[in-house]
């Protein structure tokens, strides 16, 4: 069994990971009794831990907001700095801790007085960055709103612009936040769409409250980064086509980025689905294969090729024939 002080940070450390614990989830985690569980809340509450208790057979326990700091070895002048400083890091101006500097925040926010949150909030409004660089920029409110509703497995309800424009409402079970660039991107199960789909936060205007809880669902890929990369590079493409390539499924992956789907059809044959933002493109990454290929759709592209064909046809008759008539 752990020593009481260690099994009490223990505990700190499970109420800051999810929104609400059953008593017994607690006691199983911690390898002591419920009763347990409730004395060392107790103590947690003794020492200014604001911790809210729900009563019955299947009660619980979650960390709430409290009428000052809980004594995290920080005086209101350093939580301050530390929310400001992590707000300024999610923002992308440190390279490599802005993941990491959003979970933090959310954390940090879920326990802030409500007077030092008002300071935060009223330096942030009144500090005009200077960043190198250009690319959009996305509001910390929004990304600790989705990060938050991550950790509690709450569906989120957004207003939506595309890239075009057009905005949507839009109903996801919120899966992961993920960074790239200077850009955040939200990894979403669509329930409307019944599908896995990426969302740039940029675009995210968040609708609270949140919905209602939901359970996990397991992801098609276990690589969430490059499920969400596949699903940034494809969402560009103006023209897409579906080919049948005359060679291993391998060979076309080796030689295709890794946004191009590759269904190997037997152990000399595939079909690709790729695309890109004009039909030329495409056309010079097919012919980098050294394969034969056939279009299955769509004929424009096909029409396309004939017309690449027709055009390099005549150079090379023009080319042996301004050869014929050099000087020699």
């Amino acid at each position: 069994m752990m020593e009481t002080s260690a099994r009490l940070l223990r505990l700190l450390s499970l109420l800051q990971m999810r929104r609400e614990w059953a008593s017994a989830d607690l006691a199983e985690r911690l390898g002591v009794a419920v009763r347990t569980v409730r004395r060392d809340v107790e103590r947690l509450r003794g020492i200014g831990y604001p911790i809210d208790a729900t009563p019955g057979v299947a009660g619980g326990y979650r960390l709430g907001p409290g009428a000052s700091m809980p004594p995290l070895l920080l005086d209101d002048e350093e939580a301050v700095a530390v929310a400001v400083g992590l707000r300024t890091a999610a923002g992308g101006s440190i390279t490599g801790i802005e993941e990491t500097s959003v979970r933090a925040l959310a954390k940090l926010q879920q326990v802030l007085p409500s007077r030092l949150r008002r300071r935060v909030e009223t330096l942030q409004a009144y500090t005009v960055p200077v960043t190198a660089g250009g690319g959009p920029t996305t509001d910390p409110d929004v990304l600790t709103a989705i990060a938050a509703a991550c950790r509690d497995h709450e569906q989120l309800r957004f207003d939506y612009r595309d890239h075009d424009g057009t905005e949507t409402i839009r109903r996801v079970e919120p899966h992961r936040l993920v960074h790239r660039g200077r850009r955040w991107y939200l990894l979403a199960w669509d329930v409307e769409r019944g599908d896995w789909r990426t969302f740039r936060a940029d675009r995210i205007t968040p609708r609270i409250p949140t919905g209602p809880r939901f359970v996990p669902r397991e992801m098609p890929d276990a690589d969430v980064a490059d499920l969400v990369s596949r699903g940034i590079d494809t969402a560009t493409w103006v023209y897409r086509a579906r080919i049948r390539l005359h060679a291993p499924a391998d060979h076309a992956q080796s030689r295709l980025p890794a946004a191009v789907t590759v269904e190997p059809v037997d152990d000399e044959t595939c079909i690709i689905t790729a695309g890109s933002d004009n039909w030329q493109m495409l056309a010079v990454y097919l012919s980098m294969l050294d394969a034969d290929f056939d279009v299955l759709d769509p004929p424009e592209f096909a029409d396309h090729l004939r017309q690449i064909a027709a055009r390099l046809l005549r150079a090379a008759d023009a080319t042996g024939k301004a050869g014929e008539s050099a000087p020699t």
